[in-house]
């Protein structure tokens, strides 16, 4: 298997979760500032793996399948990070629908694929945008403090709420995409 940049650039993003973490729970001024701009460089890095996938042709299986795996990790652990930092309802409400959404939907993606009907649940562009506003709001939440007078934090509490709900609305469309095959009678096994 020959390594492309793109998944290179996957697998850093990788290799970039465990760093997160320990910098995170790092106890010293600059962590936050750290955290969040380790979180935006890997949001970065998923937007130039796929751009350099389709300039330069550069496709592969192993790529494919790791890209999405990579950003529902990264996404995942700074979830996971927040809230255990600010154990709020909300906050833990809006990291749980997230989650709760890419293990749905990947779970309606393999059973798509299953049944040759993948491009039935292609990403839409309200995914695209619920990925935009969802890292901006981790970036955000990562940085915890005031920048230039303005709350970081809040606005990206706001931003997730908003994504979360983006989230619902973009899950909504792969389940009425899906819809019609799976309410299909093939006879087969239940």
């Amino acid at each position: 298997m020959k390594l492309t940049i793109p998944t290179m650039l996957t697998l850093a993003r990788i290799v970039l979760i465990p760093v997160l973490v320990v910098v995170f729970f790092l106890d010293y001024p600059w962590t936050n500032f750290a955290a969040a701009f380790i979180f935006a460089f890997a949001s970065v890095t998923d937007w130039l793996d796929g751009w350099i996938a389709r300039r330069y042709n550069q496709y592969s299986a192993f790529g494919a399948f790791l890209d999405p795996v990579a950003d529902k990790l990264m996404v995942a652990v700074a979830l996971l990070l927040i809230v255990q930092k600010r154990p709020t309802v909300w906050m833990t409400l809006w990291a749980a629908v997230i989650v709760g959404r890419e293990i749905a939907v990947s779970a309606l993606r393999e059973w798509m694929a299953e049944l040759g009907q993948r491009a039935a649940v292609k990403v839409a562009a309200i995914g695209k945008i619920k990925t935009i506003v969802q890292m901006v709001a981790l970036v955000c939440l990562l940085y915890q403090e005031r920048f230039l007078g303005l709350p970081v934090f809040q606005i990206g509490e706001w931003l997730l709420a908003a994504a979360a709900l983006l989230t619902l609305w973009s899950g909504l469309a792969y389940l009425r995409a899906a819809w019609p095959i799976m309410r299909a009678d093939n006879g087969g096994p239940r």
